[in-house]
Parts: structure tokens; sequence; C-alpha cells
């Protein structure tokens, strides 16, 4: 074999090779990435507005819409869980493939009693959840929502107040895990997609 057509014959074994081990360790990664996802947020002991203990692991099973707010919200918190129900009824009407929860950022107003009787008004098909402010706090920081306490009078900061908290609504698919998000004040035809695609993945 002569010479030229013998290193040809070595580049092009090489460049073979060298497409072989990267397409391989390019789907290791890949396969390593989806394996090593890990849900969203953070491990947690709360109760729910029927005032049964609630944990992460209601997270897990079918895919979720999850939402932080608060029962003496004036105007994100009840247009968005009102928005919301209306999205469920749309893409899941029988209820069997979608489910929601309501989180408050202010614990201490909003017991589970008041957030049963908030959220029972709005929907059936939304949970609402409380606890002790401590354990409240470790969920908004682990699930990187935004709270802050404001004054409605700063020259009284001990006295009546209001929430500033993210409005987003956070997309978890059925094993946790964090899958987008509806912004409030999203058009309702994108917000309806998001969801069927939530379903549709699972």
């Amino acid at each position: 074999m002569p010479m030229k057509t013998f290193r040809i014959a070595v580049w092009v074994g090489v460049l073979i090779l060298a497409g072989f081990l990267g397409a391989f360790t390019l789907n290791l990664t890949k396969s390593k990435d989806v394996v090593a996802e890990p849900p969203f947020g953070v491990p947690f002991t709360l109760v729910s507005q029927n005032g049964q203990p609630i944990t992460e692991e209601a997270l897990r099973g079918k895919p979720t819409a999850l939402f932080f707010g608060f029962t003496h919200c004036p105007e994100v918190c009840p247009t968005t869980l009102f928005e919301l129900n209306g999205w469920m009824e749309k893409v899941d009407p029988k209820g069997d493939k979608l489910q929601a929860y309501f989180v408050t950022v202010d614990p201490e107003r909003d017991t589970p009693e008041i957030m049963n009787e908030y959220v029972s008004n709005v929907s059936k098909r939304i949970t609402g959840i409380s606890g002790a402010p401590d354990k409240i706090a470790e969920v908004v920081k682990g699930f990187r929502v935004y709270a802050k306490k404001v004054p409605v009078d700063e020259k009284d900061p001990n006295g009546d107040y209001t929430m500033d908290h993210t409005a987003s609504v956070f997309l978890l698919d059925s094993a946790g895990r964090f899958s987008g998000t509806i912004a409030y004040g999203e058009n309702p035809d994108t917000a309806v997609k998001k969801l069927e695609n939530l379903v549709s993945k699972g």
C-alpha cells in the first residue's frame, strides 16, 4: 500500500473512532443528567387546608401546578387561583391527570382553617397548604420564592402588613422536577397550552 494511501486510511480510522467516542460520551452525559436531575425544591412537612400533614411526596405521581401567595392578597392571588382553576378544567376536566397546591407565604395569619375557607371558595381542585412560620420559611427559600413582609404604614412597622411575593405558578412534572412557569397575566391560551404540555409530558 502506498504511503499516502496508508496515511489517509489511518486518518479516516482516527476520525471514525473520535466520532464514535464523542457520541458515546454525549449520550452517557445526557443519561446521567436525566437520572441525576433532582426534584425541585426541598423536603417539607406542612399542613394541608384539611388539617392533615402534607409532605413533598404530594408533589409526586401527577404533574403539579404550585403557587405561593396569601389570603390577604388584594389581586394577584385570587386572580391566579380563579384562572388556574379554569385552565385545569379545560386541560383535565375529569381531574385525574393534574393537581395544584397553593402554599401560603403568610402563615401567621393563614391557618389551615383560613386556607380551607379561602381556597374552597375558589376551587375544589386546588389544595391550600400552611404550617409553622419557620417551616414555611424553609420551603419558600428552598423553592426559590421571593416573599417579604411589607408594613402598610411605614411609620408603624409592627402594624398591619401585606406581602410581596413571587407571582408565577411553578410547573412540576410527575417526578417533582421543574418544568417551567406560568407568569401572572399570562395569555390564557398560552397558559392552557403549557398545562397541556405538562400533562402530556407526565
